[in-house]
């Protein structure tokens, strides 16, 4: 039991190492801050699992093989949200859209000025071309669910801000099934006023407020 131990703890300490000695090809980072966290995690889950399916006295076995299973996925989840990203770093480019990674979650944030016009839900010219974009490389990357938040500033009735930024989720995310997106990995909600970025006390703070927001997800 003891060397079985000792070899797990090898092998998920040669991943995190292995993984942080290589150089993503997508966005030239290295590996330990996304797909060498996502392996070195997906290693000590397997592991868990493998422990857990297997008798008492395979448990030691069970545990390397489902450790070196679990590295397999989350480095290969890792890898596949950091090609999404990149491509979606591309194709933002000049629109005004920010790209933020969280772990394996990859966020979008679509400032109110390049989607919609004061109090309205129907998108801006700009913003619809920027959502083709989106959607180019959604649809080559589908392993990731789409999950499209919209919020406005506190200017306003709590219940006219909640419609509109239901409404305005609603608008991108149709935008993105119209242009090829399966609609089973869209889903839209509307948050109003909640989670500011900025103070609301400013017009440039409510500016920023007033946003909708795509985080990607890889499926489960």
């Amino acid at each position: 039991m003891k060397k079985h131990k000792v070899m797990l703890a090898s092998l998920v300490c040669a991943t995190l190492v292995i993984s942080g000695c290589t150089t993503n090809p997508y966005t030239g980072e290295s590996q330990a801050a996304k797909s060498g966290i996502g392996a070195g995690i997906g290693s000590l889950v397997g592991a868990g699992v493998g422990v857990l399916s297997s008798s008492k006295s395979d448990r030691g076995k069970g545990a390397l093989i489902g450790a070196a299973a679990g590295a397999a996925l989350g480095g290969g989840i890792g890898y596949y949200m950091d090609a999404q990203e990149a491509k979606l770093r591309e194709k933002m480019q000049g629109t005004g859209v920010s790209v933020t990674r969280h772990g394996d979650n990859i966020v979008l944030n679509m400032p109110n000025n390049v989607t919609f016009d004061s109090s309205s839900a129907v998108l801006k010219p700009a913003g619809a071309n920027t959502l083709t974009g989106v959607a180019m490389v959604l649809k080559e990357y589908p392993k990731t669910a789409v999950n499209v938040v919209g919020y406005t500033d506190s200017t306003g009735g709590h219940d006219l801000n909640m419609r509109l930024s239901q409404q305005r989720a609603d608008s991108v995310g149709s935008a993105l099934i119209t242009q090829g997106v399966a609609g089973n990995r869209v889903h839209t909600s509307g948050m109003g006023p909640a989670n500011p970025v900025a103070s609301n006390t400013t017009e440039e703070g409510k500016a920023q407020n007033r946003r909708v927001e795509i985080t990607l997800s890889p499926l489960q």
